[in-house]
This record gives structure tokens, C-alpha cells and sequence, in this order.
């Protein structure tokens, strides 16, 4: 009486697909909480406001300069507003850089803030936070879910800024070959190369910032409380980075090299400064990104 071979291979077969299986569940979960995150984030009302306001920034400054500059008379012609403000009424290209310019110190991070420090602290307060933890997400997964999601906010809003200005820049200024800082004449295809350059340098930027406000945002159960903190301490260092006494402090302040996107206008670029905003940038993030880690893990959620 013969015995009935087992089907082995077919049984190895399945257990080498099982781990393949597991990681495409795994990676589609992941794909959909980030989904997820991305859609409740810019369906916000907030959000939308944040959004709408930094969109009206270029038209105010586009139209201001172009009601200042009726008479024939040159915009900021007496040294003052934003950088590469006298330039657009030659370009209206330079309305990119000089609402990039305008908007960076305080507008844009404020409003990466403002997401940043409700990331956490949010949905504690409306009591989701529990709930999203019972998901086979992970603390750190969520977290990491969470910055992706402020990052990609950052990315959005310096687009919003820059696409809203360069709309306003071509219906009111003429466009065509642009002068670099540095003198030298550059086509109008490379001018929106650099543009294009100087927003994700501009983005990136805003990563350090974001960083601060997520870890903010486990450190208290209120969302209002989280973007209060994350702003007032934006403009504590905003002031600090002011104070000719705190020289020696003041480069390692996020807010120090923000405005060396300039640089690339320059012939040829100059990457000191734009690299050292991105390592300092790179350095915060690492930093407030741990510490944030740290206690979201170590938390104990009861809302």
C-alpha cells in the first residue's frame, strides 16, 4: 500500500511568499494611513485659511508695488521691503523671490507651526489619539506618519507662495531674461529652474520647525496650547537671532541662514550658506525628531 507523497514544495512555496505578503500589507497600510493623515490635514478649515492667506501675500505685494510704481517711479527705491523687491517691475519673476522673501520670516513657519503643534496634540484633545493607536500603526510609525505629513505641508505651502506669485508676477509685471545678484543675464527657463529651486530650498527650511512643533505637540494634551508654544517660541528666536550681543549663538538658531536661498541667485551659486541651512536644518530635525520619539513612546494616552 503506497503512502500519499506530501506536497512539500508547495508548502515551502507558501511559507517564502508569507513574508512577501506580509510587507505588501504592511506597506499598503502604511501608504493609507499616510493617505489618511494627508486628506485630514488639508481638508481643514485651518489648514485652507493658512493656505488662502499665504496665497493673498504675493497679490498684496504685487499690487502694491505696481500701484507704487504707476508714476514710473522704481518699488523700494529707498533701500526698504523684502529682497529683490526693486527688481519687479523689470521681472515679474522676481514677485517669487521677493514674496518667498517677505513670507519666510514669519508667515510660512507659522503656519507649519501651527499644523506641527496640532499633529499630536489635536488628537489628544478630540480623544482620536487612542483610537489611532489601535491600529496595527506603532507609536513610532504614527509619528514618523505624522512629520511626513507636516513635511509635505511645508513643501505645499512654499508651492502655494511661490505658484500664487508668479500668476500675479506674469498678469501684472512683463516676463523674460532676469539679472542675477551677481549681474549676469540668465534665460527665462533657468530663471523658473531657480525659482523652483528656491522653494524646495525654502521648504526645506521649514523642516527644523516642523520638528519643534511635533515634539511640542507631545508634550501637552491641547492643541491650542501646542501651536501657542510652537509660535511664541518661532518669534522668541526670531528676536534672539536680532541681538547683536548673541553673535556667537546665533548661527546654530534655525532661523539664522533661512534667507540664504538668495544664493542661488547668484552667478555662480554660492552653497556655503544654503548648506549650511540644510545641515542645520537636518541637525534639528534629528534632535527635536528624537526627543519627540521619545516621549510619544514613553507617553501614556487616556484621551
Amino acid at each position: 500500500m503506497s503512502r500519499a507523497e506530501p506536497s512539500a514544495p508547495q508548502g515551502r512555496g507558501e511559507l517564502r511568499d508569507r513574508p512577501r505578503t506580509v510587507r505588501t500589507r504592511r506597506t499598503t497600510f502604511h501608504a493609507a494611513l499616510l493617505r489618511n493623515e494627508l486628506l485630514t490635514t488639508f481638508r481643514r478649515w485651518r489648514t485652507l485659511a493658512l493656505l488662502a492667506v499665504l496665497a493673498a501675500v504675493p497679490v498684496l505685494v504685487g499690487i502694491a508695488v505696481k500701484i507704487e510704481t504707476g508714476d514710473g517711479s522704481s518699488a523700494g527705491g529707498g533701500g526698504g521691503g523684502p529682497a529683490f523687491i526693486s527688481q519687479i517691475t523689470n521681472n515679474g519673476l522676481f514677485l517669487v523671490f521677493t514674496a518667498l522673501a517677505a513670507t519666510l520670516p514669519f508667515f510660512l513657519p507659522m503656519a507649519v507651526g501651527v499644523v506641527a503643534g496640532d499633529a499630536i496634540a489635536g488628537e489628544a484633545n478630540s480623544g482620536t489619539l487612542r483610537y489611532l493607536l489601535v491600529a496595527p500603526a506603532g507609536r513610532s510609525r504614527l509619528l514618523l506618519t505624522k512629520y511626513a505629513t507636516v513635511v509635505i505641508f511645508c513643501l505645499a505651502a512654499t508651492l502655494v507662495v511661490a505658484v500664487s506669485a508668479l500668476t500675479v508676477g506674469a498678469l501684472l509685471f512683463p516676463l523674460g531674461d532676469l539679472t542675477t545678484i551677481s549681474g549676469t543675464q540668465i534665460g527665462f527657463a533657468e530663471g523658473l529652474g531657480r525659482a523652483l529651486l528656491i522653494a524646495l530650498a525654502v521648504a526645506a527650511s521649514l523642516t527644523g520647525v516642523a520638528a519643534l512643533g511635533l515634539f511640542v505637540s507631545t508634550l501637552t494634551g491641547s492643541g491650542i496650547a501646542a501651536m501657542a508654544t510652537t509660535v511664541g517660541l518661532l518669534i522668541t528666536v526670531q528676536i534672539l537671532d536680532q541681538i547683536p550681543q548673541l553673535h556667537a549663538l546665533q548661527p546654530y538658531f534655525f532661523s539664522h541662514y533661512w534667507l540664504s536661498f538668495a544664493d542661488l541667485m547668484r552667478e555662480p551659486v554660492y552653497w556655503d550658506d544654503l548648506a549650511k541651512n540644510l545641515g542645520l536644518q537636518a541637525l534639528y530635525a534629528a534632535v527635536f525628531g528624537s526627543a519627540a520619539w521619545a516621549r510619544f513612546t514613553a507617553k501614556d494616552i487616556t484621551a
